[in-house]
């Protein structure tokens, strides 16, 4: 949309009466939440606008284009936990793209040496401490201290929140520093001693009583067989693929505006108003899909108090290069803290997706990510080269080659919320709905409030979106039919 053509649209819509909304719903935000909760009311019928401060839409699944390569410049896979990902996919016609990652496994980046990650772990605890797999990472001496948890009375069920306690207290210093942390840092950019058992292991704590221990509720959680990455899939051509679509699909029923930063709401009498400068849109309904920090500021701004975590930045960066001779195989490696490299982990992206492989026609792709919880990325306060150039220099000691010049090379800074991870953050949850469960017209989505990974932002989308549903459809569904001519059942 240009500039004029937003004015004249603008001009119209404040033409009509007073207490008249010009939309039925205003979602604040174009990333992947705000996007599946557009998607699901627009298909219904509703009049819907997404207003986006960026020019792009995807939020942190975005793309990037280097040496004729389209690119991830974010998330690049997903978790298959419940389905709602892969079912978003299929709806988009994306289900025949949707792809498992190459076998290979990962690596961890200890002291002077690399060695694969052990297979039978959930967040790095290992469900059969003497596995051969286990004593490499661990040595004989770290790997007997924790097979002395299945000797150990169990506790009981709900003792343990945090996780770095629970592990160093039954399975030693060792698994703790050697395995949970550099994947909690890797997967949360969290530290293990602030993480939530219940939120990054469900359902553990009930099965260590069960099994009485640790390692025996690891293994009753993950089965036999289990291997890291076993549970993400990605989007042949990239997960950038994902919000495109979306965006597509929701312009063809309802309208997106970028490049508008909305910096108040307020309640009108028939509903909301967003207000950007002077340009200001109304609504029935309100959707808040923003990250975390502008949107507490929002909602304070109408009498709305709630907190929000602070963000964790994170920056990846991305070196396209000639093909890499003798590099471990596997789709990439962890690092621990005390390996004396800067990188928190590293992502061979083209030995990870066949498709990426394929496309890159002999050519390596590395992703190497930066930003450990509590600190700022050691990429932090240097210009774009010397980024790379660190990259490059941690990029050959993960893999313990020589990583030549890169073809081309792009660093990509992002907020990272971890809402859902840390201990308290599920009470502050709670408390932000609290605040506004009473207000039928307002939702509010995103990773801050339903958990880190579209495999809870997208549920937790499609949720606000019927609950709008639902409060509207006893007085006014729209039209009530679908643009395919489905009848608009709310609980559909």
């Amino acid at each position: 949309m240009t500039d004029d053509v937003a004015g004249d649209a603008v001009e119209v819509e404040q033409a009509q009466p007073a207490d008249q909304p010009q939309h039925e719903v205003v979602v604040i935000g174009a990333g992947v939440a705000g996007l599946v909760a557009a998607h699901d009311l627009s298909r219904r019928g509703y009049d819907v606008v997404v207003l986006e401060a960026r020019d792009r839409v995807g939020g942190i699944v975005a793309r990037h284009d280097l040496a004729g390569l389209a690119l991830d410049a974010g998330a690049e896979s997903f978790a298959m936990r419940g389905g709602a990902v892969a079912e978003l996919a299929e709806q988009l016609g994306l289900g025949d793209d949707l792809v498992d990652p190459e076998p290979g496994g990962a690596w961890l980046r200890l002291q002077g040496r690399s060695v694969p990650l052990p297979r039978r772990t959930m967040l790095g605890i290992p469900s059969v401490p003497l596995a051969e797999d286990v004593i490499a990472v661990l040595g004989w001496r770290g790997a007997l201290r924790a097979y002395l948890d299945r000797l150990m009375p169990v506790l009981k069920v709900g003792k343990d929140e945090r996780l770095g306690p629970l592990v160093e207290r039954r399975m030693g210093k060792a698994v703790l520093e050697r395995l949970v942390a550099p994947i909690s840092g890797g997967v949360y950019s969290s530290n293990a001693r602030d993480l939530d058992v219940a939120v990054v292991a469900p359902g553990l704590n009930e099965a260590m009583t069960r099994a009485g221990s640790l390692s025996g509720g690891v293994a009753l959680r993950i089965g036999d067989g289990a291997r890291p990455g076993s549970a993400v899939r990605g989007i042949r051509g990239g997960m950038h693929r994902l919000p495109e679509a979306l965006r597509g699909e929701v312009e063809r029923r309802a309208t997106i505006v970028t490049g508008v930063a909305v910096d108040r709401v307020e309640r009108t009498a028939t509903g909301w108003a967003a207000q950007a400068g002077e340009r200001r849109w109304t609504a029935s309904a309100l959707v808040v899909a923003t990250p975390g920090e502008p949107a507490a500021l929002l909602l304070a701004g109408a009498g709305i108090a709630v907190e929000a975590a602070p963000a964790t930045t994170v920056e990846l960066v991305t070196l396209v290069l000639p093909a890499l001779e003798g590099a471990p195989e596997g789709s990439g490696a962890l690092v621990a803290e005390d390996a004396g490299i800067a990188a928190k982990a590293l992502t061979h992206a083209t030995a990870k997706w066949a498709w990426l492989a394929e496309q890159a026609d002999g050519r390596s792709v590395l992703r190497v990510s930066y930003g450990r919880a509590g600190e700022a990325p050691a990429t932090a306060a240097l210009s774009d080269d010397e980024a790379i150039a660190l990259a490059r220099r941690d990029a050959s000691a993960i893999l313990g080659v020589d990583v030549p010049e890169p073809i081309a090379a792009d660093r990509v800074r992002w907020e990272q919320a971890q809402p859902s991870s840390s201990v308290g953050a599920r009470a502050m949850q709670q408390r932000v709905r609290a605040a506004i469960e009473d207000d039928p017209t307002l939702e509010v989505v995103g990773a801050w409030i339903a958990g880190t990974g579209l495999a809870q932002v997208v549920p937790d989308a499609r949720a606000a979106a019927l609950r709008i549903r639902r409060e509207r459809f006893a007085s006014q569904e729209p039209d009530g039919e679908e643009a395919d001519g489905e009848e608009a059942d709310p609980e559909a």
